[in-house]
């Protein structure tokens, strides 16, 4: 059988283009990482290290192999040089003669050199040049400089010209109020030689034009290329079944489409709906019974649509799959590095694990970074984790010429054909926030951009921004992604075309950010009062544990203004802002390794306000996606799980807000405590809610037990409590609400509520006894406390998860704890040792007076 064949190139050597000196190098790889390797530049994410670096952008770079051609690759027809990606401006040679320019970090690129190719000593060539220097003329030549307020220019040395807007590369590699500015050049993914004869299959696509329980009508969609006018047969078979199609090919690239019906399929849910179930579907070009080409893509079959229907309050956000509404749960993704490349399968595996154990069933990819590698969408289609997929542009107006915009038709096509079989894809998006941030329609709105220009250049500016995000883009989807809906921007309420189109906290349609809570130092009680149809971002900061900084201070850096905490601090209000929530809701932390824990149970808290305020509004809010999943360093930020992959107390706490089931308490009221249970699944919850006012030493004032009943997918007020009563006169600053839901079959769903903030709390030295003991799940821990414990916090040298953390001990009430290693979490081995663990609480880390 022919195929396509192919050789991965090896063995490769760099330099500045101004040196003599060939250095080995790593493919894929960048400038930065093989310069590190090699002990010239200093680790870029320790200390202060991050502006010892900033020359390296503004010179140029190539990278240098050698390589044969086996006989059996070079005696085929076409020999093709395929690069996955080139960051970001590339001039290829093949034995010094120039075969390509590259100009988009995010597009595949290909070359026939079958003409400059020999058998033996071929030298392959990239020249990278500096996207600075290639950039600045551009803004020069424009005349003035767009927004992109997320550019570190000053850190680069550049003052104020601001030129990512201009390359076609990671928004998030110039800086962002998380993130350093590390501008990187190199070969970022797979660089071969690919060889073929007579016919190749370039792309199969599956359809799903109408998915359901009890049929599935498909297309295949087969782009065949042959060098020669063939009669043939495409074959597609998948679970034991087949379909194929006579077709007379001619020479060049053609496109066959093939219709597929499966009876009764198994149908692709999101986690906690049911299984992610995918097919495998193999495609052969036929001659006679000898397959000449092959190709095979996996896929699930499901129907997906973003519901925005309107109703009495505005109108509905919400993704419907298979016919369900699906409350979307989860976070904001960035890239796990600010050095792709260093993103091992392990680092991805851990994040989406995390995601799936922290019962979340969406992830955004957020617009300042990349497409993501396959590997990513291929964990999300296996965990059920549905994918909010932004196009990479984010917080920045962009240019419209024509070049720029060919240039983002083709990323657009490559990247779309690339994901479209994913069936964990949900919408595309085009934007992040440049909709809401330049608020074309209302002169004063949106973050103060069109002030620095005049009426001819804004009506200039937002014609480009419309070519790209309300023509081009949603053209290419429609085109290559038939049936996965599109968003313009997030966020947004709807393409209106006058003011009502920009998102602002209390808008009834479309999605939100809000950034009043943060930015805007409002008090965690907002999120009771500003919620939306989906809440799409919303975020509050915290620093990594002790360890972790660690990894990047010294100990005389750790003070919260100290140069080291600032550098890694990309906020600039950051630390301050920690600070003066902390002082509103917290006690005073006694030393620095106990503010970096309070910092991270006060952003547990807040999210943990924000979710299930958001939650107890279903089916009016139908998602929530906090900011931010992950780091790309380590730093100060609002991820739930630190650059190590180390959780932080958000993480856990998001667990038990995102639990399918939950129990969650409406304390805003002055004179009632409202009780609500929240569903997300598709079987009734019907059980017992024991209702316990409990002191702190463990006394339970008031016991009562209430049947309730609840229907599939939906949430409910249950219980409404009068406070003057339940309290009875009780010190709120010693008293505590416990619920706990028993359902029969089930684990119990447990939620605490307090009266007062925490920093109101008499807490109390707790002793707390750590037992060990094994049930027919495997090993586990039993905590117990003499008086209320609160945010226990287990802490082990093994790397791992505990199926609990940062919980309240309730005196009387023990708590069973496993933990499982990150090895173990990502194998699916339920139990791993912990060795030894500290245990420590909120009173450990308070200052005493």
């Amino acid at each position: 059988m022919s195929t396509i064949q192919s050789h991965v190139f090896q063995n490769w050597t760099f330099k500045a283009c101004e040196d003599q000196e060939w250095m080995p190098a790593q493919v894929p790889g960048c400038v930065h990482t093989d310069l590190l390797k090699l002990g010239k530049i200093p680790d870029p994410f320790y200390g202060t290290n991050e502006k010892e670096v900033q020359w390296i952008d503004k010179i140029d770079w190539e990278y240098q192999t050698e390589f044969d051609v086996a006989e059996t690759l070079f005696s085929q027809e076409h020999l093709e040089l395929v690069f996955d990606g080139l960051d970001t401006y590339a001039d290829v040679y093949v034995n010094e003669v120039h075969v390509l320019s590259a100009d988009n970090m995010f597009r595949v690129w290909k070359a026939d050199v079958k003409s400059v190719l020999k058998g033996n000593g071929n030298i392959l060539r990239i020249r990278f040049r500096s996207p600075i220097q290639e950039d600045l003329p551009k803004l020069e030549k424009l005349g003035y400089a767009l927004p992109a307020s997320n550019d570190q220019s000053d850190v680069g040395g550049l003052g104020d010209k601001r030129v990512s807007i201009f390359a076609r590369k990671a928004p998030y590699h110039y800086g962002w109020d998380w993130g350093p500015r590390f501008v990187t050049s190199g070969i970022w993914r797979e660089a071969r030689l690919e060889g073929w004869t007579q016919v190749r299959i370039n792309d199969v696509y599956i359809q799903q034009n109408e998915v359901s329980a009890t049929s599935a009508s498909l297309t295949a969609v087969v782009e065949v290329e042959t060098s020669q006018a063939v009669d043939t047969i495409i074959r597609i078979g998948a679970d034991g079944q087949r379909w194929e199609r006579s077709v007379s090919l001619q020479p060049g690239t053609q496109t066959v489409e093939i219709p597929i019906s499966i009876d009764e399929p198994k149908l692709w849910w999101s986690r906690g709906l049911g299984d992610p179930h995918m097919y495998n579907f193999l495609t052969e070009v036929l001659q006679g019974e000898r397959a000449v080409a092959e190709s095979t893509v996996k896929t699930g079959l499901r129907s997906i649509r973003l519901v925005r229907d309107k109703d009495e309050a505005g109108a509905s956000f919400y993704f419907e799959l298979n016919g369900v509404a699906v409350f979307a749960k989860g976070a904001n993704h960035i890239p796990n590095d600010s050095f792709i490349t260093e993103i091992t399968h392990e680092r991805y595996r851990h994040e989406i694990v995390s995601a799936a154990e922290s019962n979340m069933n969406m992830l955004r990819v957020w617009g300042g970074g990349i497409y993501e590698q396959e590997v990513f969408y291929e964990l999300c289609d296996e965990y059920g984790i549905l994918v909010w997929q932004d196009f990479m542009f984010a917080c920045s107006m962009y240019p419209g010429d024509e070049a720029f915009l060919n240039s983002v038709r083709h990323e657009a096509i490559d990247n779309v054909k690339r994901l479209r079989n994913h069936p964990s894809i949900a919408l595309w998006c085009g934007n992040n926030e440049i909709d809401s941030a330049w608020a074309h329609y209302v002169e004063n709105g949106g973050w103060g951009w069109k002030k620095e220009f005049t009426a001819e250049q804004r009506e200039s500016i937002w014609a480009d921004y419309e070519a790209i995000f309300h023509d081009l883009l949603p053209e290419v989807v429609e085109a290559y992604s038939p049936g996965v809906d599109y968003w313009p921007s997030s966020p947004l309420v709807s393409l209106t075309g006058d003011e009502t189109q920009h998102a602002h906290p209390s808008t009834a349609e479309g999605d939100i950010h809000y950034w009043g809570v943060w930015h805007n130092v409002e008090p965690f009680e907002n999120y009771n009062v500003h919620v939306g149809r989906f809440m799409s971002e919303y975020g509050f900061q915290s620093f990594p544990e002790y360890k972790s900084v660690r990894t990047y201070a010294e100990e005389e850096d750790l003070a919260l203004e100290s140069e080291v905490m600032l550098a890694h601090q990309k906020n600039g209000a950051g630390n301050r802002l920690i600070k003066q929530y902390m002082d509103m809701y917290m006690h005073e932390s006694k030393d620095f390794p106990s503010f970096l824990y309070m910092s991270q149970v006060l952003q547990a808290e807040a999210m943990k306000t924000a979710i299930e305020a958001h939650r107890r509004r279903k089916p009016f809010c139908m998602g929530t996606l906090y900011w931010q999943m992950n780091d790309c360093w380590p730093v100060a930020s609002w991820a739930g799980m630190d650059y190590l992959g180390r959780w932080k107390a958000l993480q856990y706490y998001a667990k038990r807000s995102f639990s399918d089931v939950l129990v969650s308490v409406d304390g805003t009221k002055e004179d009632t405590t409202d009780i609500y249970i929240i569903s997300d699944q598709l079987q009734p919850v019907k059980g017992q809610l024991q209702i316990r006012l409990l002191g702190f030493d463990g006394t339970v004032h008031r016991d009562e037990t209430h049947d309730v009943t609840l229907a599939p997918n939906t949430g409910d007020r249950v219980l409404s409590l009068r406070n003057v009563e339940w309290l009875e006169g009780h010190d709120t600053a010693n008293t505590l609400l416990r619920l706990d839901l028993k359902q029969e079959g089930a684990a119990n769903i447990v939620q605490e509520h307090y009266f007062v903030p925490s920093k109101d709390l008499a807490l109390q030295p707790a002793n707390i006894n750590v037992s060990g003991g094994a049930d027919e799940n495997g090993v586990h821990l039993v905590l117990e406390s003499d008086v209320l414990a609160k945010q226990v916090w287990l802490s082990s040298d093994v790397e791992g998860v505990f199926s609990d953390n940062f919980f309240d001990l309730i005196p009387g009430i023990p708590v069973k704890v496993q933990f499982t290693s990150r090895e173990g979490l990502q194998s699916n081995d339920v139990i791993s040792n912990p060795g030894p663990i500290e245990v420590r609480s909120m009173i450990d880390f308070i200052r005493l007076t």
